[in-house]
């Protein structure tokens, strides 16, 4: 039976989950090749519940963990509301192919809509195409304003 549920960071359960999650996530190549740092592990979670602008989403498949979403409230300032950034989405590899994906997706349009978000943005990577194909069926589009001046692009600056 799969569940999707807002997670608890005060509760160790869902806390411990989140962590284990996104470390499978990170190890994956789609989030890097690489587990999280020991800082990331010890303090991702106290750092999480400091932000009341953060949601975490995490599915299970019985007792088990399968997915997580992370997601972080920004702002529109175009549309003058919040919107919502899913940070972080990953279905582990041993629940791929049976839709905890779109389930996932579908609650976080909901909660979305019920706090009164604009829109719900993410990035993914241009090669990961199952992550792609879940996001254009749940009616995602590349990011323009105008077709003549292109579509968005992704970048970053590590300041560490």
């Amino acid at each position: 039976m799969l569940t999707i549920i807002n997670a608890d960071l005060h509760n160790e359960q869902h806390a411990h989950d989140v962590l284990a999650m996104l470390n499978s996530y990170a190890q994956d190549p789609m989030g890097g090749g690489e587990a999280l740092s020991d800082y990331c592990q010890k303090n991702l979670i106290n750092e999480l519940k400091t932000r009341n602008t953060v949601r975490v989403v995490l599915a299970y498949a019985g007792d088990q963990a399968a997915g997580l979403a992370i997601c972080i409230e920004g702002f529109s300032t175009f549309a003058c509301k919040p919107l919502l950034n899913i940070h972080d989405f990953a279905v582990h590899p041993d629940f791929r192919s049976q839709h905890i994906g779109v389930r996932m997706m579908e609650h976080i349009t909901r909660l979305a809509v019920e706090l009164g978000y604009c829109k719900i943005t993410l990035e993914v990577l241009e090669r990961n195409l199952p992550a792609r194909q879940l996001y254009l069926k749940q009616g995602f589009a590349t990011y323009e304003l105008d077709p003549a001046m292109g579509g968005a692009i992704m970048m970053q600056k590590k300041l560490n």
